[in-house]
């Protein structure tokens, strides 16, 4: 009796198409990746190029199987508490500043060296080679893996003292630097006042003159609206910015091993389509900070600068590695 019972509810969910046999699997879950970065959503800020990159060639390339939710100014946190989450695997990924992923690896300290690239060619160079794997390597020890290394450009200096045209013009200017002893170390070289503070503070402070400028990429003095609140702008090309696009380690390794190659595929799409972009944005947007009020002069001569930060480069061999600091200096010919 209890075989017919069973044979005859089968027959009946047979009848309505449900046919426990042969049914398809479920369909395949979407995977989120909810990516975060401190600055604006603008259309040609370099952290949201490569934010809006990475979410267009992933999702075309899984077929809609990830999804890229993206997180701007600030939504998941500022930069530090952000990379802490993606080693404990509770923020997914972010586009993050060089100067704060060297909090926690010190390696990363090298991109941080004052004039130490030319040109944005030379910086991709060293990156793209084996110097950008083995500080990769070093990170995703960490819990962190490195998918591209994208670039805000050159670290230029704005203030409401005067032009920067000469080390001597740096001396006694309260300069906002990031939370990092290369910054910090770098502007005492010069002579200038470095004030360690939250990118989330900084307009602010600027802003009611409780400090007097800071060091920043040109694309994020615009599409920041620094121009309202400072009045120089000097192109003193002092450090290139790296802003590597991250991913939790965690995150990554629940991938399946075809959704993984997706992910690194897309990094490096992105990072291409990233640095392009921010090359082309860089070309004019002197000329729309001029137009916007600052007054902004070029550095010539930058030897008596390189002389000044002589010392940095000493005080943070041990911590970087000297075998790694020749081995990008060879890498930059």
């Amino acid at each position: 009796m209890a075989n017919l019972i069973t044979r005859r509810a089968l027959g009946a969910f047979t009848a309505v198409g449900i046919v426990l046999a042969s049914a398809p699997a479920f369909a395949q879950q979407k995977t989120v990746i909810k990516l975060g970065w401190t600055t604006a959503d603008g259309a040609q800020d370099p952290y949201a190029t490569g934010a809006r990159a990475f979410k267009e060639r992933v999702e075309a390339a899984s077929n809609g199987r990830i999804e890229v939710q993206l997180y701007p100014n600030r939504q998941l946190g500022d930069e530090k508490p952000m990379l802490e989450g993606m080693r404990l695997g509770t923020v997914d990924a972010g586009v993050i500043t060089n100067a704060v992923i060297a909090q926690i690896e010190p390696a990363f300290q090298l991109n941080d060296l004052p004039f130490l690239y030319e040109n944005e060619a030379q910086a991709q160079r060293v990156l793209d080679g084996p110097v950008g794997q083995k500080l990769a390597a070093k990170l995703e020890a960490k819990g962190v893996k490195l998918l591209g290394w994208m670039e805000g450009g050159f670290r230029n200096m704005i203030n409401n003292v005067r032009p920067v045209d000469k080390p001597e013009d740096v001396k006694g200017v309260k300069y906002r630097v990031m939370q990092n002893p290369v910054f910090i170390g770098m502007f005492s070289s010069l002579g200038g006042n470095a004030v360690p503070m939250a990118w989330g503070e900084t307009f602010t402070a600027v802003q009611q003159g409780a400090i007097d400028g800071l060091e920043i990429p040109l694309a994020v003095i615009e599409q920041n609206k620094y121009f309202e609140v400072t009045k120089y702008l000097s192109i003193t090309n002092h450090t290139y910015s790296a802003i590597p696009l991250l991913m939790a380690k965690r995150a990554f390794d629940k991938l399946p091993d075809d959704l993984k190659k997706v992910v690194i595929e897309s990094g490096v799409a992105a990072t291409k389509a990233q640095r392009e972009a921010a090359g082309a944005a860089a070309k004019d947007v002197v000329a729309k900070l001029e137009k916007a009020g600052m007054k902004v002069n070029r550095v010539t001569d930058f030897k008596p600068f390189r002389a000044s930060v002589e010392s940095v480069y000493e005080t943070f061999k041990a911590s970087i590695g000297p075998e790694l600091m020749q081995e990008a200096a060879a890498a930059k010919q």
